[in-house]
């Protein structure tokens, strides 16, 4: 380590600022005061700081001959990039020069006499080495004693092109390294002649902010904000709101047009605004282009590996899915038989629209994409998802339709059943009668007299699947597209005593329309009459479909990706960097941006994947924002109080988790809640060091600002409603904050990576039903058809070839892990290692996700759970903390990434 150091001056009695040097280089490293025309400069006979423009390329601090100073080393570590622009010779020409980055470092504190920042110490990083794959840039500074901390750097990039810097270690202070992690890119001065600030790892609330870099704390977060005017440009950092107008071909044909998501009529959440011009035919959308802004450091696409998920899909969207197109000329041609749908796991799919694009595809998406080895045929090929390995027939069964509900993709809709009858809520003139007719006696009976219903009801035996009244006014809409089949449903679940669900009942319901009336009916287990069996077996391939494009739309979509990003856009806009709450959010929120501007670009875009395989079809978003506007309340996205929103759990002191579970052997909820324990203990912890004191919530200008933001603005069609948390004292940003990385974390890893699992075999799981009931006014041909081909049926029910294999293609990327995933309590965030206590509590956390994996292993091997254990039973591990590369059905990332 570098001593002080005395060094002599031969001005030392003068200053030696140049009074008149306009050089902006020169007065950026000044104080903001210095280019205020008014000000004057005072002469001191201390010391002043030249500013050396010689080949050294470096800002010394010039000091009288009895002032120390000490001599530093920055170190700043940059990703090595492939650059084949004309520019590269022009940087490689800097770099030898020794001029690739200009820093510039700040004190963390005011002058002491002064009262005005001290000036920043300026040099010339030059290239030094590479380091295992990194190249690191290296500058020296002379140090005045009196400069005290660092609290900053700034750093202006001097390339033609942006770089990625991971961090910078400035080493030689007597108290040891300055680390400062950085993780971002900085872009060119030749497009952008501001400087990036970073602060050092330490982090501080708003009111202890060190005096000397408070401005650059609030200037910081006034640039990250913009002035919402222009359209954004790709090396920008600008988080702003709009609503979701870009989902449509607004200056296309009337098909491809779609409305505006968010305000009073169709409710949303707010994305980021890329400024993209309006439509002419239609001011209030975007058009749309092949670029879709996201802000920089939100980006993953030249910052992560190759088989990082992100670039898998954007493969699999603008390659795999157009050649599949290509091959498939008839859209709406079906499976003839079942061996053609085994087939696609062992004989594949030809693609030889694939061209030069392939080779890149094979090491991108090696699962889906194979090179058959006598032919060198390209073709994809599925692999067996893991609930057909275990059991290729379990889809057919009831049990397992039953326990999917609880231990599958979308755990998040089973309801208790809590009056009887049932009724709908919607308007009788416009629906028909709101009575349902699932009657009393025929759930007696199928549930073999065991009880009446009341009792059912009273002793918490009953549950639902509803999708009658959010469905039923979509469904004449629906039906009027080609090749898709709505209906409004209810499906009614036993409790067994062996902690199981029984399906007891589907009801399947159409409104009037033209002029017949309501039409409905209801369906009942029923394997001693093969023609009740087949159409008990159709009913249950219509509410699949509703259940898959419910968990696609409301479940995924909307409550994780949707509803994250304005919690994303808030935390860039309020939070500074150095805030405590940004640094602990901040690895929840990585590259959630970019996937959803993907999303919008190509699974749930006007006639993308979404609408062209899923039930609502063109109305498929649309859908989710009523979903939004009727169920949608922050407070419920706890998974405590979701439980206890659908029934499935009350209050209870006495139970390990506060929580008396309605259903016992419930694994999402029973893993769900012992991970919502760990991970609320640790933000109380982190949350409790920064708060010692409860009135430094309310005092917290950034944090306010911040809750205010997603409340008003980000979430603001929600916002006049009474249930948002009041934000007060460190229990309830505990609550907030816990609640933030449970959906980001917890809640995506539930209902994603078991996609391809459960609906990679799409009979399973359809997204789609394309026939009505054969009991739907029938004319004597349908019926005499149905009777004689029933299994022709199903399958004509089913999704089409295209509509398959398609929604099969992409599962399988959604559901793959990459090998450089982040998994949450994996690797400790350098702020959070910074600190002691944040240390340990860290170490606390990470041990008790790896006792997680123990418990869920104990759970799964548990004879007694039945849900999660049997012949041919899928264990239930979506949410075992950590997972190798690959489609596993397990491992929580800390973001939605995917």
């Amino acid at each position: 380590m570098l001593k002080p150091q005395l060094q002599q001056s031969s001005q030392s009695t003068k200053t030696l600022i140049p009074s008149w040097n306009t050089n902006p280089l020169f007065l950026a490293s000044f104080p903001i005061n210095i280019l205020n025309k008014n000000f004057r400069l005072k002469k001191k006979n201390n010391f002043g700081v030249r500013h050396n423009y010689n080949g050294a390329n470096t800002t010394k601090a010039v000091v009288s001959s009895t002032v120390k100073s000490t001599s530093v080393k920055a170190v700043v570590t940059v990703q090595k990039q492939v650059n084949l622009s004309l520019s590269r010779g022009f940087d490689d020409i800097g770099d030898l020069l020794g001029k690739s980055l200009l820093l510039w470092i700040v004190a963390a504190e005011l002058d002491h006499k002064t009262g005005i920042e001290k000036p920043g110490i300026r040099a010339y990083a030059h290239r030094g080495r590479d380091v295992d794959g990194d190249t690191h840039y290296e500058a020296d500074f002379v140090i005045p004693e009196d400069f005290g901390e660092v609290g900053a750097i700034l750093v202006e990039n001097e390339h033609h092109k942006e770089m990625y810097v991971k961090n910078i270690v400035i080493d030689g202070f007597v108290h040891g390294k300055v680390e400062i992690t950085c993780n971002s890119w900085v872009h060119s001065k030749f497009d952008n002649p501001d400087k990036r600030i970073f602060f050092t790892n330490k982090s501080y609330l708003p009111s202890q902010t060190p005096s000397g870099v408070s401005r650059l704390r609030e200037e910081e977060l006034v640039t990250l904000r913009g002035d919402g005017i222009g359209e954004r440009k790709v090396f920008e950092r600008i988080y702003d709101y709009d609503v979701y107008n870009d989902l449509g071909e607004a200056n296309g044909n009337g098909d491809a047009k779609r409305p505006v998501l968010g305000g009073k009529e169709l409710p949303y959440p707010r994305r980021c605004r890329t400024g993209r011009p309006r439509s002419k035919k239609d001011p209030l959308s975007e058009t749309r282009s092949t670029f879709v802004y996201v802000p920089r450091d939100e980006a993953f696409s030249e910052v992560k590996s190759l088989t990082f998920s992100g670039n898998t899909v954007y493969s699999v969207l603008h390659a795999v899915v157009p050649a599949l197109e290509s091959v498939v000329t008839d859209p709406n041609l079906g499976f003839p038989h079942f061996p053609a749908i085994d087939s696609l796991f062992n004989v594949g799919v030809d693609l030889p629209g694939l061209g030069d694009k392939k080779s890149g595809l094979f090491n991108v998406v090696p699962r889906l994409i194979k090179a058959i080895s006598d032919t060198r045929k390209d073709v994809l090929l599925f692999e067996s998802p893991q609930l057909v390995q275990r059991d290729k027939f379990s889809w057919f069964r009831d049990v397992e339709f039953a326990r999917q509900t609880l231990a599958g993709l979308n755990p998040y809709s089973i309801r208790l059943v809590t009056e009887w009858p049932l009724r709908s809520k919607l308007d009788p003139k416009v629906y028909g009668p709101p009575e349902s007719e699932i009657t009393k006696e025929l759930i007696e009976k199928e549930i073999g007299n065991y009880m009446t219903v009341e009792q059912a009801v009273q002793q918490k035996k009953l549950f639902i699947l509803d999708y009658h009244d959010l469905l039923l006014p979509y469904v004449n809409k629906v039906n009027e597209l080609k090749g898709s089949v709505l209906y409004g449903s209810r499906t009614i679940f036993f409790l067994t005593p062996e902690g199981t669900l029984k399906p007891l009942a589907i009801e399947l319901t159409r409104p009037p329309v033209d002029d017949k009336p309501q039409w409905k009916e209801v369906y009942s287990p029923n394997d001693w009459n093969a023609t009740g069996a087949w159409l008990w077996k159709l009913a249950k391939a219509h509410v699949l479909s509703h259940d898959s494009g419910y968990h696609q739309l409301v479940s995924h979509w909307l409550r994780t990706h949707c509803c994250t990003e304005p919690y994303i856009l808030a935390s860039n806009r309020q939070l500074s960097a150095m805030h405590p709450i940004y640094r602990l959010l901040h690895p929840h929120f990585r590259y959630t941006m970019e996937i959803n501007a993907l999303a919008r670009e190509a699974l749930i875009n006007a006639n993308g994947i979404i609408e062209s395989s899923f039930f609502p079809g063109k109305y498929a978003v649309e859908l989710s924002s009523i979903a939004y506007g009727a169920e949608w309340r922050f407070d419920q996205e706890a998974l405590p109080q979701n439980l206890i929103s659908r029934g499935l759990a009350v209050e209870d002191p006495n139970e390990p988790h506060g929580l008396k579970l309605t259903i016992e052997d419930y694994p999402f909820a029973n893993d769900g809640l012992v991970l919502w324990d760990i991970l609320k203990q640790w933000v109380t912890n982190y949350v409790n060091h920064y708060y010692p004191q409860t009135n430094l919530i309310e005092s917290d200008k950034e944090l306010q600002a911040w809750w205010s933001e997603i409340k008003n603005v980000g979430h603001g069609d929600k916002r006049d409603e009474p249930w948002w948390p009041e934000l007060k004292t460190p229990n309830d940003l505990i609550g907030i904050v816990t609640t933030i990385v449970w959906v980001t974390s917890g809640h995506h890893a539930a209902v994603n990576f078991g996609q391809y699992s459960y609906a990679g075999y799409f009979p399973n799981r359809p997204t789609v039903a394309r026939s009505k009931m054969p009991t739907e006014d029938p004319t004597a041909e349908e019926w005499e058809w149905f009777m004689n081909k029933p299994e022709e049926a199903l399958l004509r029910c089913f999704p089409s070839q295209i509509q398959a294999t398609k929604v099969m293609t992409i599962l399988d990327v959604l559901s793959n892990h990459s090998p450089d995933e982040e998994y949450i309590g994996e690797k400790i965030e350098p702020y959070w290692a910074e600190d002691p206590v944040i240390n340990a509590a860290f170490e606390v956390f990470s041990g008790k996700l790896k006792e997680l994996e123990g418990i869920i292993d104990a759970r799964n091997n548990d004879s007694k759970l039945n849900n999660r254990n049997g012949a041919g039973v899928m264990p239930y591990e979506l949410l075992k903390p950590y997972s190798e590369p690959g489609v596993t059905g397990k491992g929580v990332p800390y973001s939605i990434s995917i």
